[in-house]
């Protein structure tokens, strides 16, 4: 699959004109009333770098906010973790191996340093659309299709800054009640979604108690059917873990009793 550069430019063009339009709003007394941020609708993403099932709700839905007015009623949190382990002195694994660690800092980076969305979105965006499309190795190429510079990650990686960002995104993901059992972890006002985790819009449109219903909403025929049985693939993490510990309990147990009878 090739990559998708027109998807990060119309990221960009989206960001350029909302900005543009939030200046002109300010500064005249327009029409349209944008909603305060009490009344905008907390969005939180819990993820891992890696997992497929991220990366694809990242570009083919998280995506769908920029695409209509909808990012202008929500507050949108990402939080790059998702089912890593913190072990002794403030080490950790992640479920899909070092280079997923390496991924979710340079993502954590990204969201310190440039704190606005319009500046980590593209960024992560492009990472995920490589995650998606099998070349993650090529992920420092997102730096020159974004025009940006990539030292200030690097220092971030390097000097260990970035490993200290990942320990408070660990807090932060383990303080999440009800706990979060697998990636992506979708929450809305707090509500986890669960697998219906494709349907997050309807969910914003149902929760946002703003005056003027965004056009995007208008159009969901609200609600766009809260699946009862929904199947949306998932990365599972201490569920799995736990069955593999399991395993290999079993299988040494069995390799140990194979043992004594052969001494035997």
């Amino acid at each position: 699959m090739a990559y998708r550069p027109l998807a990060t430019t119309s990221l960009l063009i989206f960001f350029f004109c909302f900005a543009s339009f939030s200046t002109t709003s300010n500064s005249s007394t327009a029409s349209i009333i944008l909603p305060s941020d009490s009344q905008k609708v907390s969005l939180g993403l819990y993820y891992e770098s890696l997992c497929p099932y991220s990366a694809n709700f990242i570009i083919n839905y998280l995506v769908k906010l920029f695409e209509t007015d909808l990012i202008s009623v929500v507050n949108l949190n990402l939080v790059p973790w998702g089912n890593a382990k913190i072990r002794g002195n403030d080490t950790f694994d992640c479920q899909h191996g070092p280079y997923e660690c390496l991924l979710n800092t340079v993502e954590a980076c990204a969201i310190h340093i440039w704190p606005e969305l319009s500046e980590h979105f593209p960024f992560i965006n492009c990472v995920e659309t490589l995650v998606y499309e099998r070349k993650y190795p090529e992920w420092e190429s997102c730096f020159d299709k974004l025009g940006l510079d990539p030292k200030p990650i690097t220092d971030c990686y390097s000097s260990g800054y970035g490993k200290e960002l990942e320990l408070q995104y660990a807090a932060e993901t383990n303080a999440l009640e009800p706990p979060h059992k697998y990636v992506p972890w979708v929450v809305v006002d707090g509500e986890p979604l669960y697998e219906d985790y494709e349907n997050f819009i309807s969910y914003i449109c149902k929760a946002y108690k703003g005056i003027a219903l965004p056009n995007a909403c208008s159009k969901l025929n609200i609600i766009q059917g809260e699946k009862t049985n929904p199947t949306h693939p998932v990365c599972f993490g201490t569920i799995i873990l736990a069955l593999a510990a399991r395993i290999k309990s079993v299988i040494t147990s069995w390799m140990h009793q194979m043992n004594m009878v052969v001494s035997i």
